[in-house]
């Protein structure tokens, strides 16, 4: 038998420190794009990574529904 306590229930709009919100991207910088044509420009990358943190914000609501809006 231990004295240990269970920890008590997150409050309601307070975000556990072992799972917070997902980070949005960085948007590039406008000398981070050479102009010529790339085949994967860094706007398509910043594009696939916002779509990715959409993703992964939704299914942290999901997860956290009394978290406050991002």
């Amino acid at each position: 038998m231990t004295d240990e306590c269970p920890p008590p229930p997150p409050r309601p709009g307070l975000v556990p420190l072992d799972d917070p919100p997902p980070v949005p991207p960085d948007k590039p910088l406008p000398a981070e794009c050479c102009e010529s044509g790339c085949p994967i420009c860094v706007h398509d990358l910043y594009a696939e990574a916002q779509a990715e943190y959409r993703r992964a914000l939704a299914a942290w609501q999901l997860r956290h529904p009394d978290a406050p809006a991002l």
